[in-house]
């Protein structure tokens, strides 16, 4: 029979007990904390890895859209390149291109309206120039905002008189928008800014006046 331990000896026996529960306890811990960290890495990467093929999925799309022809897109070639201080009578509002002021407007987001000749020199530099009704519904306004963005080579403003909504131009071409999520306005903006159309490729748009 074995030998009854002595007191010492019990409680010896007990403290080995709750040091070993005390480190399963802590094993436990340890692998709810780093399980919990690990599955939350893997979200976030998860996440991110689906946003950031979303994007590139994005691109590839517009990229895709911008080699066919744009539906509805207005051409206006051959446009007069004379620099002048008086006012021009363009035959359309926004104008597409035509004689225009000296000095560009600089690229940007505008809230109030530009001069249209001296946006225009901006065209002719290569700017896309994205413009809206002042009466365009705030949230649709937030979105071109959003889209703008600090993009080089893109103006963007109200224009009061123009016809539709919103109206994307580019010099020598033009097109009618209804809605800010349209989208044939990123397959637009990715063909013509800087385009092959552009008369002065590569000019700046800065360095100029703004509005």
């Amino acid at each position: 029979m074995p030998q009854p331990r002595t007191p010492h000896e019990e409680r010896q026996a007990i403290l080995k007990a709750l040091k070993a529960q005390q480190r399963a306890k802590e094993r436990r811990k340890a692998w709810l904390i780093y399980g919990t960290a690990a599955f939350l890495a893997a979200s976030i990467i998860t996440a991110v890895a689906f946003v950031v093929i979303g994007d590139v999925r994005q691109r590839e799309e517009v990229k895709a859209a911008a080699s066919r022809p744009i539906e509805g897109e207005q051409d206006f070639p051959d446009q007069a390149r004379n620099h002048t201080s008086a006012p021009v009578s363009y035959p359309r509002t926004p104008a597409a291109g035509g004689d225009h002021a000296p000095v560009w407007t600089n690229c940007g987001i505008y809230t109030a309206p530009v001069q249209q000749e001296r946006a225009v020199h901006s065209l002719e530099h290569g700017a896309v120039w994205v413009s809206y009704r002042p009466d365009l519904a705030a949230d649709q306004i937030a979105d071109l905002t959003a889209a703008a963005g600090s993009q080089p080579y893109l103006l963007l403003s109200p224009v009061p008189d123009q016809e539709a909504p919103i109206m994307a131009t580019a010099w020598g071409k033009q097109l009618a928008l209804q809605s800010s999520s349209d989208e044939r306005l990123a397959p637009f903006i990715k063909k013509y800014r800087q385009g092959p159309q552009t008369p002065e490729p590569g000019a700046v748009c800065t360095g100029g006046v703004q509005g």
